[in-house]
């Protein structure tokens, strides 16, 4: 299911999805690490990396990664004419999206977004809304989004206030 963080800037939203993930090392308290996956959706340290590239690294770390949903993505997001540009030449947007196209793919028990919509067009937020909102009792995959409001046109499992 879904599960919001929200909060105003600098609250920890997203130092709690990198600790989930193990990104970033665990605080005193954390208790054990789960199966998270977060992914920094601006991609910065892969400038030089085509999307198939981002992709395949990873289906690679992802054992249930779905083939048939990422071309779905894929296409619905409008990056098939992207997939072999280096990232440095895509918009913010775009980058975002390859970033998004992969983490909704990867098929992870919890899978951790940063503030999806940031940078997206309308019709590629539809996209991803409609696929969380499909997610929303999903049994066996958990969602964590962060951002400053939970998105009132989705069904929350909870919502985590961060002061």
């Amino acid at each position: 299911g879904l599960t919001a963080v929200v909060g105003e800037e600098r609250t920890g939203k997203t130092s709690l999805l990198r600790r989930l993930s193990g990104d970033l090392p665990a605080q005193p308290g954390d208790g054990p690490p789960c199966a998270a996956l977060w992914l920094d959706l601006a991609l910065t340290a892969h400038d030089n990396e085509s999307a198939q590239q981002v992709w395949q690294a990873l289906r690679a770390r992802s054992a249930h990664w779905n083939d048939a949903l990422h071309r779905e993505l894929t296409a619905a997001l409008g990056l098939q004419v992207h997939q072999e540009k280096p990232l440095y030449m895509l918009s913010t947007g775009s980058r975002r999206k390859v970033a998004l196209a992969g983490l909704l793919a990867c098929g992870a028990a919890v899978t951790c977004l940063d503030q999806p919509y940031a940078a997206l067009d309308q019709s590629s937020i539809r996209v991803i809304r409609g696929f969380l909102q499909d997610m929303a009792d999903h049994t066996t995959r958990a969602w964590v989004v962060a951002d400053y409001i939970a998105d009132p046109e989705l069904t929350w499992r909870s919502v985590i206030h961060l002061d």
